[in-house]
């Protein structure tokens, strides 16, 4: 055999020889696997590497092809996501770590902000209270009656009004100077008065400051025996009905709260504002709506604390001297001056600094010495201002031994008011505002 038919021989038998390997290596290959690979192993793990499996291989796939190739090893999918959800874990908990750390901050500077500050709620309420109709000089007037110094009289006007009286024992020491004279009929025309017949006859107005009171005096009127019963609508008439033996006059020992809303030359000065919140301003009026078709009015109520700390609610009608009473919105009445030194009058505690709140002059609401039930109540209130030493150092005081304590103890300061160098009176009936 020449040469060249040698070259084409060797030829042919190449393929042979190259398929003998292939299937000799895939064999192995397949021998190998059906030793027992776990399942588990199969997959990203698995395969050939070299002349074994990987699995067999030291440190898998990865390790083979670095060291055949300089690949750098892969972690398995499965791993990868598992890291980049624990990656994905930690940046949310950061994340919320870093939320909870700013909510803090926040609190924190808005605490810093704000200060001391006491917040009460329902810290000003609408009190809407029945009105009656009575006459001055031949002229309707319209009042409210909040307190009796006698329980009868109480009892009889809370049920026909349908709204508390409060039973108020010491009105009955105001003196003279304080009052004004109302007539009450208890006979005669039916109408409107406390006793069910005609309306009361009233003998001052706010509009005659000098003279005029809520607290009110009492003469009964009765008709007498034989005489033509009609109304009577000014003090001349009642006057001129005595003086001609028609009616009998009878001063009773009562003395009532009987503020006047409208009166024939004003009325009571109404809030523009009628949204009420608990930071309220004091000024402006404290009247919300005055309605005499439907006879109410809606007073703002304001709450503070009673002796022991129990919550009262109070509105402002009237006040001495007239800086307060312009501030506030209510009627002046310089009468009032008279029970400064007068036990008809009861204390009431208001703080000039300390924690900031609801109370009228922007700090903590007041307390008062007597509220209704106990035997010193009194609508009319004789004004002491209380001062922290150190306003830094406030706390909240509920009760009038709260501050007695805190008087002894040198921490706050307690002293009589007297805004314009003057006697400082304020009628405050104490109501249940939701009754």
């Amino acid at each position: 055999m020449n040469k060249s038919l040698r070259y084409i021989a060797l030829l042919a038998i190449l393929p042979l020889f190259t398929a003998g390997m292939t299937t000799d290596y895939f064999t192995d290959a397949e021998a190998l696997k059906s030793k027992g690979t776990g399942t588990s192993q199969y997959g990203s793990s698995t395969g050939i590497c070299g002349l074994d499996l990987c699995s067999n291989y030291p440190g898998g796939k990865a390790a083979w092809q670095a060291e055949q190739g300089g690949v750098a090893p892969v972690a398995p999918v499965e791993e990868a996501m598992e890291e980049t959800h624990e990656e994905e874990h930690m940046e949310e908990t950061m994340e919320e770590t870093m939320e909870e750390t700013h909510e803090e901050e926040h609190m924190e500077e808005t605490e810093a902000d704000l200060g001391s500050v006491l917040r009460l709620s329902r810290a000003n309420v609408p009190a809407t209270i029945p009105m009656h109709q009575g006459y001055y000089n031949g002229e309707d007037v319209y009042y409210i009656i909040t307190d009796s110094s006698d329980p009868t009289h109480a009892d009889i006007i809370t049920a026909n009004q349908g709204w508390q009286v409060e039973l108020a024992p010491l009105l009955k020491n105001t003196p003279e100077e304080a009052l004004s004279t109302v007539y009450l009929f208890t006979n005669g025309i039916e109408g409107d008065g406390i006793h069910g017949y005609q309306s009361q006859v009233f003998t001052s107005t706010p509009a005659q400051a000098d003279v005029y009171s809520a607290l009110t005096s009492h003469v009964h009127v009765m008709w007498n025996d034989g005489a033509t019963a009609r109304v009577l609508d000014s003090e001349a008439m009642v006057m001129e009905a005595a003086e001609n033996n028609e009616i009998t006059l009878t001063e009773i020992d009562v003395v009532l709260n009987m503020p006047q809303i409208v009166w024939p030359e004003g009325q009571m000065m109404v809030k523009e504002d009628k949204t009420l919140t608990d930071v309220t301003p004091y000024g402006g009026g404290q009247v919300l709506d005055i309605d005499t078709e439907e006879m109410n009015v809606t007073f703002i109520a304001h709450r503070g604390w009673g002796p022991d700390g129990r919550t009262i609610y109070y509105i402002v009608t009237d006040a001495t001297p007239s800086g307060p009473a312009g501030m506030m919105g209510v009627v002046s009445s310089p009468t009032s001056a008279s029970l400064i030194a007068n036990s008809a009058a009861v204390d009431l505690y208001q703080f000039k600094n300390g924690l900031t709140g609801t109370g009228p002059l922007g700090f903590q609401p007041g307390i008062a010495a007597g509220a209704p039930g106990d035997a010193n109540y009194s609508p009319m209130w004789r004004i002491f201002m209380i001062g922290w030493e150190n306003p830094d150092d406030a706390q909240l005081l509920e009760t009038i031994d709260d501050m007695n304590a805190y008087n002894e103890a040198g921490l706050i300061n307690i002293g009589i008011a007297r805004p314009m160098d003057s006697d400082h009176i304020v009628n405050c009936p104490f109501i249940d505002p939701f009754q």
